[in-house]
């Protein structure tokens, strides 16, 4: 339910499509996505002319100045993935490159970001891994810059969490905690924090930090549909149903309002 109404609201800049992921089996035989056999993949979907028009991109840095010629490099491809192929995986690699050659907070923030949404809803273990180790380097670099900024400390946290790029999730929870602990009205932290709560099964503190934040953003719909699914996940049909009419009073897609209704229809009767 949650992913079915976020890709409706919360996918507007981001292509839909993903790859296949290309998955290799390292020597504990658990898979891992290499970048490199993953753009191999996405390439196996263009056109001939597509095709040749990457190879010419990707060939065509010069001696010279490198650095500039690269970064427009990485560019141009970034929007041809997203806005020609609207393929999401190779739209946010090249995103990423750039953002580490252009070294600004705002650009390696920008990108990192883009990773941790996806990474946020992403179920498959090996993509996971490889969005979360995009949106680590990306944050790591940012705060390089800015060591104060407390969205990129949470970012990086959530990466932990859950990107399985560590074997102590708590790592990941220390960092977001800290912040919130100093600032409990940073609602991104307590929000992230919700959502490590759902995934480690403790649904009563997952949804006080809901809470937090819909109390505090009464339109923020994001916040509201956590709270009916994870309320639903815990068994509480009266709170479910309660938050997922809320959803649905701010919602208008009518395909969103028939799976909220049947939702909702299927826990009256039970």
């Amino acid at each position: 339910m949650v992913l079915f109404v976020l890709l409706f609201f919360f996918g507007n800049t981001i292509p839909p499509k993903k790859a296949t992921p290309v998955a290799a089996n390292t020597p504990h035989q658990e898979k891992v996505i290499e970048t490199e056999k993953l753009l191999t993949h996405a390439k196996e979907r263009l056109t001939p002319q597509q095709l040749e028009k990457v190879t010419s991109l990707e060939n065509s840095v010069k001696r010279g100045d490198v650095k500039n010629q690269q970064l427009q490099v990485y560019k141009t491809l970034s929007s041809f993935w997203r806005d020609t192929i609207n393929l999401f995986e190779p739209y946010a690699y090249y995103l990423g490159q750039a953002a580490k050659l252009e070294n600004s907070e705002k650009s390696l923030t920008f990108a990192a970001h883009l990773f941790l949404n996806n990474l946020k809803t992403e179920e498959e273990h090996a993509m996971q891994d490889w969005l979360a180790k995009n949106a680590k380097d990306l944050f790591e670099q940012a705060l390089k810059i800015n060591p104060a900024n407390d969205s990129s400390k949470i970012g990086l946290g959530a990466c932990y969490i859950f990107g399985h790029i560590s074997e102590n999730p708590m790592e990941g929870i220390a960092k977001i905690r800290e912040v919130v602990d100093r600032n409990p009205d940073n609602l991104f932290g307590q929000f992230i924090l919700g959502l490590g709560g759902v995934r480690s099964g403790q649904f009563d503190k997952a949804i006080e930090r809901f809470l937090i934040v819909a109390e505090k953003q009464p339109d923020n719909l994001e916040a509201a549909l956590n709270l009916a699914e994870t309320y639903d996940r815990k068994g509480d049909k009266i709170n479910a149903i309660k938050w997922y009419n809320t959803v649905k009073g701010k919602v208008s897609h009518p395909e969103a309002q028939k799976e909220l209704d049947a939702r909702i229809n299927a826990l009256q009767k039970n």
